[in-house]
C-alpha cells in the first residue's frame, strides 16, 4: 500500500478527532471534558488545513478553541459543581435539549444532502479562500447558517438561565 502524507494526516487527525470526543462525552470531570473539546477543535483545525481552507481553521481555533472554550473553562471552574446542590433539570428543559438537537441534526442532514463533490483539480487553490466562502455561506447555505444562529442565541439563554442564581433569602417574621 502506498500512502502519501495527507493520508496519513488525515488518519491521524481522524483518529485524534474522534477520540478527543469520546474523551468529552466519557469524561466524569468536566474540565478534563473542556480540554478534550479544545484538543477537538485542534483536530478539525487540522482537517480544515488538509482542505486548503486556512482561514476556516484560523478562525476556528481562534473563536472555538481560543474564547469559547475559555470561557466555558472559567464558567465551569466558578460554578460549584456538585451533586447535591446541583439543580435538578426538569421536563421541560430536556425537551427543549431534544428539540433543538433534533433542529441541529436536521440542519446538518440538509446540509449533507445538498453537498456535492468537488473536482479537486480545478478548484483545489480557489476552495478555502474568504470570497468563495462569504458568497456560498450567504447564498446557497442562508438559511442553516440563521438556524445555526438561532440554537446559538437559545444555547446563550440556557447557559444564563443555568447560571441564574435563585432568590434564597427568606423574610423572617
Amino acid at each position: 500500500m502506498n500512502y502519501n502524507i495527507h493520508d496519513i494526516l488525515f488518519w491521524g487527525l481522524s483518529a485524534m478527532a474522534v477520540g478527543c470526543a469520546l474523551g468529552v462525552i466519557l469524561s466524569r470531570n468536566p474540565v478534563n471534558s473542556v480540554m478534550f473539546l479544545i484538543l477537538t477543535f485542534f483536530a478539525i483545525s487540522g482537517h480544515y488545513l488538509l482542505m486548503n481552507a486556512q482561514f476556516l481553521a484560523v478562525v476556528n481555533i481562534i473563536v472555538y478553541a481560543g474564547a469559547i472554550m475559555v470561557l466555558f473553562l472559567f464558567v465551569i471552574m466558578m460554578m460549584n459543581l456538585n451533586a447535591d446542590v446541583e439543580p435538578q433539570k426538569g421536563q421541560l428543559v430536556q425537551l427543549a435539549g431534544v428539540i433543538s438537537g433534533g433542529v441541529l441534526f436536521l440542519v446538518i442532514l440538509a446540509a449533507i444532502k445538498s453537498a456535492s463533490p468537488i473536482d479537486v483539480d480545478k478548484s483545489a487553490s480557489q476552495i478555502g479562500l474568504i470570497d468563495n466562502l462569504g458568497k456560498v455561506l450567504f447564498t446557497k447555505f442562508v438559511l442553516p447558517f440563521e438556524i445555526s444562529s438561532v440554537l446559538f442565541l437559545s444555547a446563550m439563554i440556557g447557559a444564563i438561565v443555568i447560571g441564574k442564581k435563585e432568590d434564597t433569602h427568606v423574610i423572617n417574621k
